[in-house]
């Protein structure tokens, strides 16, 4: 197996790089132009999403405007539950939807395991064509939602504040919770295991509401179901070893219990500090973050001192990657984005030196 030569797959694996890796969780979004016009043209967001020649095009519209040292698959994180017959759609100002929501057992296993090569085709067709189009300039990150940010939408029929039915039936019918839970940890399992071998050099399983649930029940059902899902990744694909990064939002708290499903680095949201992290964790993983997304609604300058402040958090040597502590937000002027990344470029080789 040969050492990787793309500066995030070596800081993702604790190899020495010349400066800090930076990616933007939803680089490809709103807040680009570029993005809106095809959005448009495209007609509905499940169109753009489910055409191959259309996400590969939003993928790699911010690796043109900005030196980022990876391109991010363009697709949903609710993409299994559709291929699971559940009527994904997207109502105007209310986010994503299911026609058929699961709320008792006999739904739950009624639902299938999607082949992620026919039923999501369309996604391995735009991973195969994205690669094609980067021709290993950059590496592209493939991804996927974890098994209990999948079952929250599930559940509730779409997006929640309060998780009320979910939480529900974790508490009221644990077995019928982990029936559900185990399902979606096999299809995810096979769903980034198709990204690598359609060419996804690096993987990423978002825990978007893992800081929803109390600490036990963390545990139980969402860590539990990543560590399951780690373990079943192929974690080698021609010759390349394939990293696994962790990003569970809102679970500071669980940082330990993260670094020991096995995976390679861990997303780090804005409420802690990279040093308390690294401590924490120490040299199990590489780190991802995890930069206040608002801040990039301030000026340049303000950007700069917060992007070297960040980094001088994690400190001196490899294994961080610099992002967002969550995904960029549809108001921010591009050209802040752009003072970010040269903020990065400017500041961070000082920290490598010697290493």
């Amino acid at each position: 197996m040969t050492e990787p030569k793309h500066r995030l797959l070596r800081a993702l694996l604790r190899l020495p790089v010349d400066r800090t890796p930076v990616w933007i969780m939803r680089q490809a979004g709103r807040y680009l132009p570029e993005y809106r016009e095809v959005r448009a043209k495209a007609g509905s967001f499940m169109n753009l999403a489910t055409q191959p020649e259309l996400a590969c095009e939003v993928t790699l519209q911010p690796l043109r405007r900005f030196d980022l040292d990876a391109a991010i698959l363009f697709s949903d994180i609710l993409t299994i539950p559709d291929a699971m017959g559940m009527g994904l759609y997207f109502a105007e100002g209310e986010g994503p939807k299911f026609e058929r929501p699961v709320r008792d057992v006999a739904a739950i296993r009624a639902l299938p395991r999607p082949d992620p090569d026919d039923a999501l085709r369309y996604v391995m067709d735009a991973v195969r064509l994205i690669r094609a189009r980067l021709a290993d300039e950059k590496p592209l990150i493939g991804f996927a939602g974890s098994p209990w940010t999948l079952a929250t939408y599930m559940v509730e029929g779409g997006s929640s504040r309060d998780f009320a039915r979910v939480k529900a039936l974790l508490y009221e019918d644990p077995d019928a919770a982990h029936l559900l839970l185990g399902k979606l940890a096999d299809c995810v399992t096979d769903y980034l295991n198709a990204q690598i071998e359609a060419g996804a050099q690096a993987v990423q399983i978002f825990d978007s509401w893992g800081g929803a649930l109390a600490h036990d029940a963390y545990r139980e059902f969402s860590l539990r179901y990543m560590a399951r899902i780690v373990d079943g990744l192929k974690r080698e694909h021609d010759g390349q070893k394939i990293p696994v990064i962790l990003f569970s939002k809102g679970c500071n708290t669980q940082l330990e219990g993260l670094a020991d499903t096995g995976a390679d680095a861990l997303g780090v949201d804005w409420t802690i500090t990279l040093a308390e992290a690294r401590h924490r964790v120490g040299h199990r993983v590489a780190l991802q973050g995890n930069l206040d997304p608002s801040v990039l609604l301030a000026s340049p300058a303000a950007i700069r001192a917060q992007a070297r402040a960040t980094l001088e958090s994690y400190g001196d040597g490899t294994g961080h990657v610099f992002n967002l502590g969550h995904g960029i937000t549809p108001g921010v002027p591009p050209e802040h984005l752009g003072a970010l990344v040269d903020a990065v470029h400017e500041f961070s080789p000082a920290l490598h030196a010697g290493y």
